[in-house]
């Protein structure tokens, strides 16, 4: 149990401490007194009735000073934590019309849908991710500030999901994950309440295989480092299969969806793939994705109990004193 101002504890206790010595002090000298006149004293059940009722009081002041001492239990409290990283890839294939009114806009639509749906209690930040990645809002429970980062979001540039991955994970760690130059991935410690969202098309220009059906390696790194730190990452495949063509720096680009990219990253790091082809799916994605539940020790305010308890005390006090002795003190 803690206390918010244990000075006022040491001030009750002392007040109830001098009403203790007083009453002990007072039966003594009643004691004497009554001795030395040669009168009886009274019957053992009014004595100790009267005694009774001023320990009780005193009793009752003493809870009451803990009362106003501000005490407080900790006790564990489960609920939705963590931090959510929403990596949306703004490069030039997201402009695609493929899902009204574009990738991009149907993307941004979800990620502010699924802002919505999670609780204070949630920290979000938001990567916007073309080549190299760019973090643009860092974790907060300020949400209406990250909504406003994911609406600022255009398309352009070039997508490296690796580098999308690991500007996340510096994100969350709030230090910069890198590769090192012979592959070996860094050890970022474990964020197991921590989750990913990634939204792309699947296009990888830092170097998918031929017929865009695989990670590069750079991903596959990236997504070694965020599974050992128990990182999950969903990803979101916007556009569709068929695909369609997309104006960028003037050429006339096909771009298809490329699950098979999407869901080797989800996979790798025991998160799922989501599947939306169209708006009316992304819709849903904020109810599809599962936090982790944490527990977390939150202080329990402890004085209405103590308080009642010293109400009973006093109560009981002066009924004890009434009865015994028909007065009130």
């Amino acid at each position: 149990m803690s206390l918010a101002d244990p000075a006022l504890l040491a001030v009750g206790l002392l007040v109830a401490a001098g009403l203790a010595w007083a009453a002990v002090a007072a039966a003594r000298r009643r004691a004497a007194a009554l001795a030395s006149a040669g009168v009886v004293a009274d019957g053992p059940g009014r004595g100790r009735g009267r005694i009774g009722g001023v320990w009780f009081t005193i009793a009752g002041v003493a809870v009451l000073a803990i009362a106003v001492a501000g005490p407080a239990a900790s006790v564990p409290v489960s609920h939705a934590s963590g931090t959510v990283i929403l990596a949306l890839d703004v490069s030039g294939s997201m402009a695609a019309t493929d899902v009204a009114p574009s990738r991009l806009d149907a993307a941004k639509q979800a990620a502010l849908s699924f802002i919505n749906a999670q609780p204070d209690s949630v920290d979000i930040g938001v990567v916007a991710f073309q080549q190299g990645g760019l973090e643009a809002a860092l974790p907060t429970a300020d949400h209406a500030t990250v909504s406003a980062a994911v609406r600022r979001l255009a398309a352009g540039g070039g997508t490296s999901l690796g580098d999308a991955v690991l500007a996340s994970l510096s994100a969350i760690t709030r230090k910069t994950v890198t590769i090192g130059r012979d592959g070996s991935a860094p050890n970022i410690g474990y964020w197991p309440s921590a989750t990913i969202v990634l939204f792309s098309d699947g296009q990888d220009e830092a170097g998918a295989t031929s017929g865009g059906t695989a990670t590069d390696s750079g991903t596959d790194a990236a997504a070694s480092v965020a599974e050992k730190a128990g990182v999950h990452i969903d990803t979101v495949g916007v556009g569709t299969t068929t695909g369609t063509t997309v104006d960028v720096d003037g050429y006339h680009l096909f771009t298809a969806l490329d699950e098979a990219t999407l869901k080797s990253i989800s996979q790798a790091t025991g998160g799922t793939y989501h599947p939306a082809s169209d708006a009316s799916e992304l819709d849903g994605i904020a109810s599809s994705i599962n936090l982790r539940l944490t527990v977390t020790n939150e202080p329990l305010p402890l004085a209405g109990a103590f308080i009642a308890l010293a109400l009973a005390l006093l109560a009981a006090g002066a009924v004890l004193t009434v009865t015994r002795t028909g007065r009130v003190v």
